[in-house]
This record gives C-alpha cells, structure tokens and sequence, in this order.
C-alpha cells in the first residue's frame, strides 16, 4: 500500500474518498488489514501529507478511525473528543484540513455505548466535563423521546444518531469556508455510527453536492 501523493489527492472526489472509507472498514471487520510498511510510510510523510479525509469521532479507546477504516500513516486526520461534540476549535481544524491541506472529506463519527452520551442523559456534573456535556444537550431535545426512558440502552443510542447528525449541522453552520467547498463539490460531509459490538460503521447520512468540481487537467 503505497503512502498517498500530492496527484492521488488532488484528483480523489468526496464520493471516491468516502468509497476509500467504506472499502477499509470491510477489510476492518474481516480482519484483512492491508499490508502496509508503517516505517515506509513514516518516512514518505515525514515533510509533508496528503490526507483524503477529516474525522471527528469519540476520544473512545476503542473507536480509533485510523483502525476501523484501515488506514495507515498520512491519510486521514483524526479529531477526537469526548462525544465527538464541536467547538470552534474543531471547525478551524476542520477548515484547515480541507482549505488549506486539501482533504475531500469530513467525517462525523459516533459510536454504541458511548459514555459522553450517557453522561449527558443522567445529566452528569463533574469539573470541566459538565461543559462538554451540555454541548450534547440540544441532541437529546431533538429526539422528542421521554426522560422517563433516558435510563434505557436505546435511549442513549438514538440520542447518539441525533447526536452525530447535530454535530453535521453545527459544522456546516459555523463555517463558511467549509460550505462554499461543499457547495463547491470540493468536499462531501457524512455521518456514521460506529458498533462496538461487531466493528462495523453504518452511514446514516451522506451530502454530497450536485455540482462536482473538476480539477484542471482532470476528467470527469
């Protein structure tokens, strides 16, 4: 598996960026990891990168993107946070990989189980983390369910998809730069939740815009 060039990424669409992503994530719960040369790779990277994709995921010790979609060094940039919430400092991050480094694609990711989510549904308070949690807060409201189940495990999960999906909508919301590239074709933006009980990331919304930008010297 050869370390992504400066060509591979400038000619990648967000479609084909989230295919790459697909692709690792069935070799990932078929364990058919591709044989990569880590130091080759350390290597090739060590002046410069081209990765194809942005992901903001949990700080979760087992939600690693760069495990579930196999990927090796110098392909994706990884944010993680604890209920992979936004801030400001994530969106520059984010506007920073696509504007400037050049990724195709962003990526929200959450997961089953996840301990920032229930936190925010027993309204947990502890130091600087009942900030954080608050910022799921709008996600359970727009699940319209009942508090009186907030104890339950499927509470918490659709509280995790609404979750995903309101973390999609802030990003573009606060970001002009990273929706002039979507509007652009430049890149596409999509959500997914990840199983911790079987490894497997299950899209559940996926923008891509109509018009596709075309890279000069590129064909269609």
């Amino acid at each position: 598996m050869k370390t992504h060039t400066k060509e591979f990424q400038e000619n990648l669409s967000p479609q084909k960026a989230f295919a790459i992503l697909e692709e690792g994530n069935k070799r990932f719960i078929n364990n058919l990891k591709v044989n990569r040369n880590l130091l080759q790779q350390l290597n090739d990277t060590q002046h410069e990168q081209y990765p194809f994709a942005v992901a903001l995921s949990c700080m979760d010790s087992r939600s690693s993107v760069e495990l579930i979609f196999d990927q090796g060094l110098g392909e994706i940039f990884s944010i993680r946070i604890a209920g992979n919430i936004v801030n400001d400092d994530i969106v520059g991050s984010m506007e920073y990989a696509c504007q400037v480094a050049g990724a195709k694609l962003v990526v929200v990711l959450g997961h089953t189980r996840c301990g920032a989510i229930k936190g925010a549904c027993d309204h947990t308070e502890m130091g600087n983390l009942t900030g954080l949690l608050e910022k799921i807060k709008p996600s359970i409201e727009k699940t319209g369910l009942h508090e009186a189940d907030s104890h339950t495990v499927i509470y918490s999960e659709k509280v995790a998809w609404s979750n995903v999906l309101n973390s999609m909508e802030e990003i573009m919301e606060r970001s002009s730069i990273l929706r002039s590239l979507y509007r652009e074709g430049r890149i596409g933006i999509v959500g997914g939740m990840y199983s911790l009980e079987n490894g497997r990331v299950h899209f559940i919304k996926k923008m891509f815009a109509e018009h596709q930008f075309i890279q000069v010297g590129q064909t269609a």
